[in-house]
Order: C-alpha cells, then sequence, then structure tokens
C-alpha cells in the first residue's frame, strides 16, 4: 500500500510522495527515480484538460474543474502545472514501474492557459477499511520557475470516514474548502474546486 493511516484525522495532516513516469525514452538515473511525480510528463500532451486512466470504467465518475489563482486569490495563474493522483474504487493504488520507477497508475497532468482553469476527468476514490483510509485525491503543484509542492489532499462531503470531529478539526485549521461535494449532472459528478497559490489554505502542514 501507498498510504497507510493509523487513525482518521490523521489522514487530513499527512501529505504522501508517489512516483510515476510518462517519459518515452528510458531514465533510470538516480535523479529522475526520486524526483517528484509532477515532473514526469511529456510536455507536447499537457493542456488545462486530462483524463484520469480508468475513468471510462467506472460507476462513480467524477468531473473536478475550477480556477488556479495567483496569491491574491483574484488573478488567474498561467502555466502551472497541477498534478493529482488516487486510489482506485476499492481504495487500494495501482503501483505499477516504469524504468525502475514506482508510480500510481491512476493519476494525470494539467497546464493553465491565462485564464487559469483546469479540469480533470476522474472518479470518486474509495475506502480501505484496513488503513482507516478516506476519499481522497493528492495533487502535487508546480508553478513556472518555482520547485514543485504538495498542497492539502482534497476530501469527500459523502466519505463515511469524514467524522464530525474531523471536520470540525478542518474548520479549526481554516480549511474546510478541501471538502468536495459533488452534484449529479447527467449521470456525472460534478464539483468546482478553485486553487489559490501559496496559502495557508492548501497547506500540508
Amino acid at each position: 500500500m501507498k498510504y497507510l493511516f493509523t487513525s482518521i484525522c490523521l489522514t487530513f495532516f499527512i501529505s504522501s510522495t508517489t512516483f510515476v513516469n510518462a517519459q518515452a525514452s528510458i531514465d533510470n538515473s538516480k535523479d529522475f527515480i526520486e524526483r517528484s511525480p509532477v515532473y514526469d510528463y511529456t510536455e507536447a500532451q499537457l493542456n488545462n484538460t486530462d483524463t484520469i486512466p480508468g475513468f471510462e470504467s467506472k460507476l462513480n465518475k467524477l468531473k473536478i474543474t475550477g480556477t488556479i489563482y495567483e496569491s491574491d486569490g483574484v488573478t488567474p495563474a498561467k502555466d502551472v502545472i497541477l498534478y493529482i493522483d488516487q486510489a482506485d474504487e476499492n481504495g487500494d493504488f495501482d503501483l505499477r514501474y516504469t524504468n525502475e520507477k514506482r508510480y500510481v497508475y491512476n493519476r494525470g497532468w494539467i497546464k493553465t492557459n491565462a485564464d487559469g482553469t483546469y479540469t480533470f476527468y476522474t472518479y470518486i476514490p474509495g475506502n480501505d477499511r484496513r488503513y482507516n483510509q478516506m476519499q481522497q485525491l493528492f495533487p502535487i503543484v508546480k508553478e513556472p520557475s518555482k520547485d514543485a509542492y504538495e498542497i492539502a489532499s482534497f476530501l469527500f462531503n459523502d466519505d463515511p470516514f469524514l467524522t464530525k470531529t474531523c471536520r470540525k478539526r478542518l474548520t479549526k485549521k481554516g480549511d474546510p474548502s478541501r471538502i468536495l461535494t459533488p452534484k449529479i449532472v447527467d449521470g456525472l459528478h460534478v464539483v468546482e474546486k478553485d486553487i489559490i497559490l501559496n496559502t495557508a489554505e492548501n497547506s500540508t502542514k
């Protein structure tokens, strides 16, 4: 397993690094294997919309869309790469290897245009009751000319593991917007999630 959780609420405050490779050429150098998966993309394929592998076969299909803003919360952020990965519908992480690098199969990347908007077509991940694992999407952000960094995972309002105690802690911490509440539109779960760069709201600490 990629993520092991000893308590439900601890889930909110633990960040994790995953590994993925989408390169055509072989590279098994130490830097390649250890670097953040946000860098493992093919530049020619990046745009502001991506579809997570497995989307078509899932029952709880999800469209998550929004705008990435600069730290002022007003200016759309251009040329920002947003990476996400997640567990499958059973709460398991489909781990694979390419060029000796381990990666999560269910993942994707977008790169914002001038309007800062992004869209992922994915699905609602499952729980793994063995480890009290919540339903989560794990994002990493790469701003132009800056190092990549993880932001707080996206959670789901209908998650049975999202207890009242955990909700109170999130509110006290000032990041209740991490909780997504999708609505059904033409059989598809749809939710908007805006991201403000370099804010406490998105912190993984």
